[in-house]
């Protein structure tokens, strides 16, 4: 279990390293931009900022409502930060972990160039599970969300609520190994603040051993029931900074893989193929469940798809950009007992 003491000291300490960083990098003209979090519009919310003056630095904040993974507006269907002068700009990303993994990954996968970023590392302490939270105060207005010791405080008009923090973050928070970005020792300016060397990732994924306990029957059932209640939103796609596709599958129409109706057999088979799709990528920022408006936790499965990664390849997404997932990558002396017929 995670245990926060002074929350919100924690906080500004952080908010005020970043600030500082981010006012010198812009200052000696390091980087041309800098995407970062500001106030959100609601309270349980930050949202993304792209400053590109000193004067715009004290708008970049650091709270444990920053659940946006920033490396997603660096993905390739994304326009890239270009003047018509000097070209490609020079861009810094706020990172906590789950970020600076995902900006290393990319570059992996050649979708993004690490010589055009530098990564402005923290010290992640976790986000808060909004859901979890919304679902408690049930249909009061939240007016007030703040933080004292290790507590989140929540008010509205007629009710003041205590939530302890470290049972209401994030699932995937409560166990992360890699709370700040990864040190990439082939380029030794890529970050700046606090990053960290990680050789290597030991993870026990206690997180889903219930689920693990389960019969395949009891898995199924669990997954299904899950699923029923999603809408095809696509949120999730959304937010995740590994779904980049310009054409989804989702959205081909040659071929039609399957229906596009709210019907349970066509949610399941978008969640199963989506997860297939992350697996050996998934940086573990749980965007995907964050923004998820019916609450559904999609990091299970993600996390099973991790754990099969990690025993049969032994491989952590995120940490080395000449390292190719596994999934886009064979060694003759892979396993093969999933191709062969059992006795």
């Amino acid at each position: 279990m995670v245990m926060i003491v002074g929350l919100e000291t924690e906080n500004k300490d952080i908010e005020n390293n970043l600030r500082e960083i981010a006012r010198g990098l812009l200052k000696e003209k390091k980087v041309d931009v800098i995407i970062g979090y500001e106030k959100g519009s609601l309270p349980l919310l930050t949202q993304p900022i792209i400053i590109d003056k000193e004067e715009e630095v004290d708008k970049l904040l650091w709270n444990n409502k920053c659940y946006v993974n920033l490396a997603k507006y660096l993905v390739p269907r994304v326009p890239k930060f270009v003047d018509p002068e000097k070209g490609n700009l020079k861009v810094g990303v706020v990172s906590k972990g789950c970020v600076g993994r995902a900006l290393i990954h990319l570059a992996s996968e050649n979708k993004i160039n690490l010589d055009e970023i530098t990564i402005i590392g923290i010290p992640c302490n976790g986000v808060v599970n909004r859901q979890r939270i919304e679902m408690e105060i049930g249909e009061k207005e939240i007016l007030e969300v703040s933080v004292s010791g290790s507590n989140i405080i929540v008010k509205g008009k007629d009710f003041e609520k205590e939530f302890p923090f470290d049972e209401n973050m994030n699932e995937l928070c409560k166990g992360c190994k890699i709370r700040k970005p990864p040190i990439v020792s082939k380029y030794p300016d890529l970050c700046v603040g606090e990053c960290e060397e990680y050789s290597h990732i030991v993870d026990e994924f206690t997180d889903i051993e219930e689920f693990e306990s389960k019969t395949p029957e009891e898995k199924w059932e669990y997954i299904t029931d899950a699923l029923s209640v999603c809408t095809r939103c696509y949120a999730c796609r959304e937010a995740c900074p590994m779904c980049y596709c310009n054409l989804c599958f989702v959205d081909q129409n040659k071929p039609i893989w399957f229906g596009k109706t709210t019907d349970l057999p066509d949610i399941i088979v978008y969640h199963l193929i989506r997860a297939m799709h992350m697996a050996g990528r998934c940086v573990a920022c749980g965007a995907c469940s964050l923004v998820c408006p019916m609450g559904i936790d999609l990091n299970l499965i993600n996390r099973k798809l991790e754990k099969i990664v990690k025993e049969r390849f032994d491989f952590t997404s995120g940490l080395d950009p000449d390292v190719l997932p596994p999934m886009v990558d064979f060694k003759m002396e892979d396993a093969e007992e999933f191709m062969l017929e059992e006795d």
